[in-house]
């Protein structure tokens, strides 16, 4: 069996050596580093299934380098653990804000050390059954709603997918574009409450969409709802300074919603991949480039009679918009809509991208 490796970042170097001793003969691979800087080069090069970080080091806090390996691709998911002599409440929350699955205060019980490793380890290992950034089901979880949903005589699917995520990531670092996520998250939980009924179920089906299972009396209602409060809010999702960036964004079509329903009128399916088949062309806009998805998802790749499906193309403003442009949720304003990000969630992306020098 492959030994779990660790990665201890802690200047003190006695009790370095000390925690990585004891996880040695537990059966664990550990590194360590004394430096911020250290630590980072490490992380680059190697796979770490967990990081105990302390929060006072030599070069940089431990808050920033938490922020840091937030922000890269390979150590974005990987569990940290604060080691820590602060106390203080503030501090606890901005570590949790930063995605730490486990805060521990100095001086620490090796033993509870070592089970709160070994459970968080655990955890990220375990096949994902709700998305981390938005708390809803994904998975095997929506698969099953979906099989039990178009079984039923009278059935809708509504699926949002946010495009060019990905490159808008790559400009602005996961902070921000987890906050854009959570945005759309609060809209479509808004939009299901009001016009849908007890029983509907959201969720996603691929990172960077959204997936609502109601009935077909209110999934036009559903779709209308979240496209308006996007369009209606999308100014305040922008850094102050970087409107004439979001301006072009927008020209670009980066990050707009794509919208496609189908029902029980929508022709017969035989079995859930049928169905799953059927949006997969909107679910490939994941992760492809942006003038993929574009081409990808235009009337004549993704839309049929049966699928009800918007188009990205501009148009003049109608009652019915057939896509709204979600941009990034960086920091909001005292007026904004009532479910757009209020400040605390938004605060990260602000921090996020004053911190980096999005490429031209």
């Amino acid at each position: 069996m492959d030994k779990s490796r660790i990665l201890i970042v802690e200047d003190d170097l006695d009790l370095a050596e000390m925690i990585g001793s004891y996880f040695r003969v537990q059966n664990y691979d550990v590194q360590a580093a004394a430096w911020a800087e250290e630590a980072l080069q490490l992380a680059a090069t190697h796979t770490f299934d967990l990081i105990m970080l302390d929060i006072r080091l030599p070069d940089i806090d431990g808050f920033e380098l938490c922020r840091q390996l937030r922000n890269s691709r390979k150590t974005q998911d990987t569990p940290i653990i604060f080691l820590t002599e602060k106390r203080d409440r503030v501090d606890k929350l901005q570590g949790l804000e930063l995605g730490v699955v486990d805060y521990i205060t100095k001086p620490f019980d090796i033993q509870e050390l070592r089970l709160r490793v070994r459970n968080a380890i655990s955890r990220a290992q375990a096949p994902a059954t709700v998305n981390a950034v938005t708390d809803l089901p994904e998975g095997d979880l929506v698969d099953d709603k979906l099989n039990q949903h178009i079984n039923h005589p009278r059935w809708a699917v509504l699926q949002l997918s946010l495009t060019s995520l990905s490159t808008f990531r790559e400009r602005y670092g996961f902070v921000a574009a987890d906050d854009v996520l959570r945005a759309v998250t609060l809209m479509v939980r808004n939009a299901v409450r009001e016009f849908g009924e007890e029983g509907d179920f959201v969720g996603h089906l691929g990172t960077e969409t959204f997936l609502i299972l109601t009935n077909p009396d209110a999934v036009e209602e559903i779709r209308e709802r979240i496209e308006r409060r996007i369009e209606q809010s999308r100014e305040y999702f922008y850094p102050l300074r970087d409107r004439e960036r979001a301006k072009e964004a927008i020209q670009d079509h980066h990050l707009a919603i794509h919208t496609m329903i189908l029902d029980h009128q929508s022709g017969k399916f035989e079995n859930l991949e049928a169905i799953k088949n059927r949006l997969k062309p909107v679910v490939k806009s994941d992760t492809q480039e942006t003038a993929k998805t574009d081409a990808d998802s235009s009337p004549s790749a993704a839309s049929t009679d049966e699928e009800k499906s918007t188009s990205e193309v501009p148009q003049a403003i109608e009652p019915k918009e057939a896509t709204s442009e979600v941009p990034a949720v960086a920091e909001t304003d005292a007026q904004a809509p009532e479910d757009s990000v209020t400040a605390d969630p938004a605060q990260p992306a602000e921090e996020d991208t004053s911190k980096q020098n999005p490429p031209a």
